[in-house]
């Protein structure tokens, strides 16, 4: 797949911010909302991350994209983290609350070092403006934050203790009512994913080289105790939309050894690694398309690394396979920005998103009717986000708006939200 840097008009509303964490989007009846956790702690110098000295305090900025042009609604302080997979932000079925996960803080002791955080904030997005209503202590260093398909249950990996935390949510009170150890403190989970119907979900544990399967009834979850084995250091994962497989990413050892990706049978009880595929070094975000056909990988490909590293490259590969009888068959892949993060899909699945050497955002329509293609990319809007960061990124429900998720710049940078870009994408 050829990368190919027209350039498109397109009109700009930059909204300056300090560091992006993490964002996630929803809609509203009346409002198209991004949610931004902005980490302002943590810089990364080629390839290494440094405490910013006197950081001012980490904070959550809400735009709504529903309105032109689009308008900050919110800025408000509450902890974030870049640390860990970029699913630290997640937003209520809803549409009612926004969860945010801090999985670090300065070290009281030592402002040049990091510490584990244990805090989640809870966040009124019917609110106006919108408000932190709650702050819930959790597990240590959480990453990964999940609703449950019906709204009425969350739970957080909690990376530095081996534990998963379980939260009820009753209206807009978000109360602890348990936790589930999963190994001993070190076992790492990093993620959770819900099955579609709510009764199962899948952790992560980069620690222990684990999958976990949970049972959930209600507000009851429990540890099958059943697990999987698929790789070195299982980081992030997606559950198709039918319910049937899950492919997670396998972040290895980091010393540019070529990583994988696994699949689960999740039809089997309990689940079942059926197969895994060599992608390159360090394969970070993973997600299905829409109507689950296809899975879309983000391989970091030695980016992340020092210029001096003999592993390092100035890219990152977006690597595209088709879902077919349970198997994943590679269809396409391409270059994109460095350190890349995450490839996301629009609502309807036409179209894919990702960051393209140089920082800009490209968009290239997906056809499969005989066979898997993607159009030429074309450039949505130069993003402005440095090289050497973490870069995610999604789209709202109407697939109107692009806007970056999850970074961790070296400098200050802007956020871009473009405006009408569907329109001037015809042109």
């Amino acid at each position: 797949m050829k990368v190919c840097a027209q350039r498109i008009p397109s009109r700009v509303l930059r909204i300056l911010a300090l560091c992006l964490a993490a964002i996630t989007l929803t809609s509203t009846a009346n409002a198209q909302l991004a949610v931004s956790s902005n980490d302002t702690k943590v810089v990364n110098v080629d390839g290494v991350n440094k405490v910013v000295e006197n950081p001012p305090p980490d904070n959550v900025t809400i735009v709504d994209l529903g309105v032109s042009p689009p308008k900050i609604i919110g800025q408000l302080e509450a902890p974030g983290s870049v640390v860990g997979p970029p699913q630290s932000v997640a937003v209520a079925p809803d549409e009612s609350l926004a969860l945010v996960v801090a999985s670090t803080k300065i070290d009281p002791s030592d402002p040049k070092k990091t510490v584990h955080d244990n805090r989640l904030s809870v966040i009124d997005l019917k609110a106006t403006p919108p408000t932190v209503i709650g702050t819930v202590e959790v597990g240590a260093s959480p990453t990964g934050v999940s609703f449950s398909p019906d709204g009425k249950l969350v739970l957080v990996a909690n990376r530095g203790d081996g534990t998963v935390s379980i939260l009820t949510v009753n209206g807009k009170t978000v109360t602890p009512t348990g936790t589930i150890q999963l190994g001993d403190a070190k076992s790492g989970p990093c993620h959770v994913a819900f099955l579609p119907d709510g009764k199962r979900a899948l952790v992560t544990r980069d620690g222990d080289h684990r999958i976990s399967v949970l049972a959930v009834n209600g507000a009851q979850v429990e540890d099958t105790k059943a697990y999987m084995v698929a790789g070195i250091r299982p980081y992030s994962i997606s559950v198709s939309p039918k319910g049937d497989l899950a492919v997670l990413t396998n972040q290895g050892g980091g010393q540019g050894d070529t990583d994988i990706i696994s699949v689960i049978d999740l039809k089997q009880n309990p689940p079942h690694i059926v197969e895994s595929h060599s992608v390159g070094q360090i394969p970070e975000g993973v997600t299905f398309s829409p109507n689950g056909s296809y899975v879309a990988v983000m391989i970091q490909n030695g980016s992340n690394k020092p210029k001096t590293h003999p592993s390092y490259n100035d890219h990152s590969v977006v690597m595209v396979y088709r879902v077919e009888g349970g198997k994943l068959t590679l269809a396409a892949e391409a270059k994109v920005g460095g350190w890349g993060q995450g490839v996301v899909w629009s609502r309807d699945g036409k179209e894919l998103y990702f960051l393209s050497p140089g920082g800009k955002m490209m968009a290239a329509a997906v056809r499969s009717v005989t066979k898997f293609e993607v159009g030429v990319p074309k450039p949505l809007f130069n993003a402005n986000l440095a090289r050497n960061m973490d870069a995610w990124f999604d789209v709202t429900r109407d697939g109107r708006f692009l806007i970056p998720v999850q970074t961790e710049p070296t400098v200050s940078v802007p956020i871009t939200v473009v405006v009408n870009w569907q329109a001037e994408l015809k042109k």
